[in-house]
């Protein structure tokens, strides 16, 4: 009693008791609604991108205003920040550390390439053209319209390749050809939208062009020095992995160690710190062990515990009934065609140029139009870089909702169940499941 009692007095502790409530709700939410979204065939990070919405002010706060700021209110917020960052930069750290751009059959990456760029530039093209066609609507009077429409389309380009990962390792299609091309080809698209995101954020934090020089530099020279000698002296790390199958605790220490003090030099150089998790993640050790124990260690506390903070976050910045209106539905429905037809019509066009069939085709249409986590973490540094405005983050959510929830129905579509057994091949390997 009477340490309750004393409770206020102490801020530390009164902090703890306002920032719990908040985990809890969050985190009720975020399985209730990712249960439902599996109920349904979706994804469970689907239903934990939707939690997030439901508990910002387009429902929490419109419902029950009080009970919102009660369970969230504005000091709990940068705690929050806080830990959606920590979970971001782990998170890209084990995207990162997963990727595996190895070719199985000749001419694999050649076809990668040929589908990632389809993937890309139709998107990218139709997103700045919309982009500048709306900068009087949408954008900020600090950003110049070629900034603007750029970032619209590097948005709009991305491809959720963790959760292309996931749909493939449960349909066991992960080694068809139609898998390790998707995956080879998401991966490329990720990369890409990252490399435009540095450039972005280099200019919008530069103090002119100087500034965004140096970051851009210094931030080139980060990526070399990780991805050759740390990416050397991580190589014994990867070898004792895969000789006893467990990660110790020294193991366990530099694996954490070295994605966050990456995205704090990154976070210092002038970009996010995601990017410093993704890039020390690919300086990872590439052995297929490594990354199986890796990802079976850390996959779990970082998508249970930390993404649905960054889910709630992004849902407490995002007002859907900002985009009301027939101005803003119609600035919506611009970009949202644009993104859905560049990749979906894009990527699948480039499948039958490769020679796959009409089905195949438009299935991997339907995967990689997918974008999930990705651009959300595209979109929460804009905003929080004041790229964007609240509206066009809103909008861009929904698109995030939009095209993810569209991606597994679109690919059935194209390929029943009757048909996709024929793709999956002899005697796949049991890998494990993508977050």
């Amino acid at each position: 009693m009477l340490q309750i009692a004393a409770a206020p007095a102490d801020p530390n502790l009164a902090l703890v008791l306002d920032v719990l409530p908040a985990l809890v709700v969050i985190l009720l939410a975020a399985w209730a609604c990712g249960r439902l979204a599996l109920t349904v065939g979706q994804p469970r990070v689907l239903g934990e991108m939707v939690a997030g919405v439901l508990l910002g002010p387009t429902l929490f706060g419109q419902v029950w205003p009080d009970g919102q700021e009660a369970v969230f209110p504005q000091h709990v917020r940068p705690i929050l920040y806080v830990l959606s960052t920590i979970g971001l930069t782990l998170y890209m750290f084990l995207v990162g550390a997963g990727l595996d751009h190895g070719s199985r059959t000749p001419g694999e990456g050649r076809r990668a390439s040929v589908l990632a760029l389809s993937g890309i530039v139709p998107s990218l093209a139709l997103g700045f053209a919309v982009g500048a066609a709306l900068y009087g609507t949408l954008s900020r009077t600090d950003v110049s319209r070629w900034h603007f429409a750029l970032f619209v389309g590097g948005a709009l380009s991305l491809t959720a390749f963790p959760m292309l990962a996931r749909i493939l390792y449960e349909r066991g299609l992960e080694n068809s050809p139609l898998g390790r091309l998707s995956l080879l080809a998401a991966s490329i698209d990720d990369a890409a939208a990252w490399c435009l995101l540095a450039v972005l954020s280099a200019w919008r934090l530069g103090t002119g062009v100087d500034g965004a020089l140096r970051t851009i530099l210094l931030a080139a020279v980060f990526a070399a020095v990780m991805l050759l000698p740390v990416r050397r002296l991580l190589r014994p790390l990867g070898r004792e992995v895969g000789r006893t199958g467990s990660l110790g605790p020294t193991a366990l220490y530099v694996v954490v160690l070295v994605p966050l003090t990456a995205g704090w030099i990154t976070d210092w150089i002038g970009v996010y710190s995601v990017f410093g998790g993704f890039v020390a993640g690919l300086a990872m050790p590439r052995d297929p062990a490594f990354r199986q124990v890796l990802h079976a260690r850390m996959m779990g506390v970082v998508s249970t515990l930390l993404l649905p903070v960054f889910f709630a976050f992004s849902g407490l910045n995002t007002e859907l009934g900002g985009i009301a209106g027939g101005t803003m539905l119609l600035a919506f429905l611009a970009i949202m065609t644009a993104g859905f037809c560049g990749k979906y019509f894009g990527c699948a066009l480039a499948m039958r140029g490769l020679g796959f069939d009409r089905r195949d085709s438009y299935a991997v249409g339907g995967l990689m139009n997918a974008r999930g986590l990705m651009i959300l973490i595209f979109i929460n540094i804009g905003l929080a870089q004041g790229m964007i405005t609240r509206e066009l983050f809103a909008m861009l959510v929904l698109v995030a909702v939009i095209t993810t929830a569209s991606a597994v129905p679109l690919y059935r579509l194209a390929l029943p169940e009757r048909l996709e057994r024929t793709r999956v091949p002899a005697g796949p390997e049991t890998v494990p499941e993508a977050a």
